[in-house]
């Protein structure tokens, strides 16, 4: 049983840092190589790095990154505050003989954002790094995996007053948003999830998180948010005896229902202006793609949402059912393995499932009707995945500031090039004009565009001296074309580079 018990947390904070036990220092000491091979859930090199070394580093590594038992005078030396029995009493190992043997991980995690960087201590359940694999319990409680990363990443970096997180699992979505929150509220269905979400605040010294339980919004019913976020359990499984379902990815629905309810229910429980920001999948039938589906749930909200919902990826049904199959330590080739897969597979044929998309989405309550619906694929790398919140924030403030603009009004604003835009032109031999212009973007989403060469002309001359009316009208000279022609081909195509970050009003 779990224990966050804060002056315990507190000890062991304190012991861990005089433990050099932190992301740099730790790399530091068993190498790149191994590093980058704990990310593929390779413990061995980084153990090998580590030898037979009984200083408190060394052994407070094997122990709580890697699940390895130790002497318990090793671990009572290595953790001079709480000791042994105090890890213990937290319900982070257990003692037997002579040996403390862990269940669960207690690992640094690094981050930056728009305040700078940091690191906390995240303890979580046991996984594959720490097992050596094998069948997840139904209650495990993840902790900081890619898609953890990846949501707070895209958090909004902006002031709020109430954030929700919803589905919070070890916590890490509610301490990244408390950076920028007055208070956050974390619900999940899990006790032992919050459990580890109290543990993990009080490990980093957080306070204003609310922890409450229950299922979807039901713990909050009645109340409204600045800002949701939401890493929800939307994994596609099928719903027959036989198929675990596992709290930190599995909603208990069918399909991708659990999804369109998070849809439903976010709109009612945000304030106007909020936004919700979760990750999802749906699927993609021979009614039409998925995108077009989720669009359909936006449009049913009852309260009006803009929304913006990026595909980064779609799998066909049996990529994704192998990806998570193994993802709860079924292991490929045996029987068991073989089994889940019929059942994944006969439960999207029931649905005429073709494909399965996964992929970012944002939402905003509206005042009156929505003025943004971008439902896009975008399944090119991007430069900085992990940090793209500023970069949301950017892209929503310009677009609502463009939109606030008819066209005589942008006619007369000095805009200016995005200094990561760069032009590439592209040349047929010996040919004296370009075949292909396009303007690449060096940050955000790392966006290509194809432009002709009048809006390439114009974004050339976006230097912040002339309005954009001036512009147009020298290239309609230039170009010999007819000015007012000129002007409404540019103008929709200029709000679009406005939107995506590559001109600033």
């Amino acid at each position: 049983m779990l224990n966050p018990d804060p002056a315990l947390c507190r000890d062991l904070a304190a012991d861990l840092a005089d433990a050099s036990f932190r992301s740099e220092p730790l790399r530091a000491r068993w190498g790149v190589e191994a590093d980058d091979a704990i990310g593929r859930t390779l413990r061995t090199p980084a153990l090998r790095g580590l030898g037979d070394a009984t200083d408190p580093q060394a052994v407070l590594a094997r122990l709580l990154i890697f699940g390895i038992a130790q002497a318990a005078e090793h671990v009572a030396a290595a953790l001079p505050r709480l000791g042994a029995s105090g890890l213990a009493a937290l319900g982070l190992v257990r003692i037997e003989g002579d040996s403390v043997v862990p269940i669960a991980i207690v690992r640094p995690q690094s981050f930056h954002d728009d305040r700078g960087p940091g690191e906390w201590i995240v303890a979580a359940d046991l996984d594959e790094i720490a097992t050596g694999g094998g069948t997840l319990a139904e209650d495990h409680v993840l902790g900081v995996g890619g898609a953890s990363l990846t949501l707070a990443g895209l958090q909004l970096p902006t002031a709020a007053g109430r954030v929700l997180d919803l589905g919070t699992g070890c916590g890490v979505q509610a301490m990244r948003a408390r950076r920028y929150a007055d208070h956050v509220t974390a619900t999940d269905i899990s006790d032992r999830a919050l459990a580890f979400t109290r543990m993990n605040a009080a490990f980093a010294g957080v306070t204003g998180i609310d922890v409450r339980h229950g299922s979807m919004f039901e713990p909050v019913a009645g109340e409204r948010f600045d800002r949701i976020v939401s890493n929800p359990p939307f994994v596609i499984t099928p719903r027959v005896t036989g198929v675990p379902a596992y709290e930190y990815r599995d909603g208990g629905l069918v399909g991708d229902a659990l999804v369109q309810q998070v849809v439903a229910g976010a709109g009612e429980h945000l304030v106007v202006g909020g936004t919700a920001q979760f990750l999802a999948n749906w699927e993609t039938t021979g009614d039409g793609s998925g995108l077009d589906r989720f669009r359909s749930w936006v449009d049913a909200s009852p309260v009006p949402l803009d929304a913006w919902v990026i595909e980064r990826e779609s799998l066909n049904p049996t990529e994704y059912a192998e990806m998570w199959i193994r993802d709860g330590g079924t292991a490929p080739g045996s029987p068991a393995h073989d089994r889940l897969l019929a059942a994944w597979l006969d439960d999207f044929a029931s649905r005429g499932v073709t494909e399965i998309g996964f992929g970012y989405v944002l939402l905003r309550r509206a005042m009156n009707e929505p003025t943004l619906a971008r439902y896009e694929r975008l399944p090119q790398p991007i430069p900085s995945e992990g940090a793209l919140g500023s970069h949301l924030a950017e892209a929503l403030a310009a677009h609502d500031a463009q939109v606030a603009l008819d066209d005589d009004a942008l006619l007369e604003r000095i805009l200016v090039t995005a200094p990561d835009v760069t032009e590439t032109r592209h040349y047929l031999p010996g040919a004296e004009n370009p075949t292909v212009i396009e303007l690449r973007q060096g940050g955000g989403f790392g966006r290509a565009v194809q432009a002709d060469p009048a809006l390439a002309g114009l974004v050339g001359a976006c230097d912040g001296d002339l309005r954009v009316g001036q512009i147009v009208g020298a290239l309609a000279q230039l170009l010999e074309v007819d000015e007012s022609a000129l002007r409404g081909s540019l103008l929709p195509a200029v709000r679009g580079l406005i939107d995506d970050a590559f001109l600033r009003l």
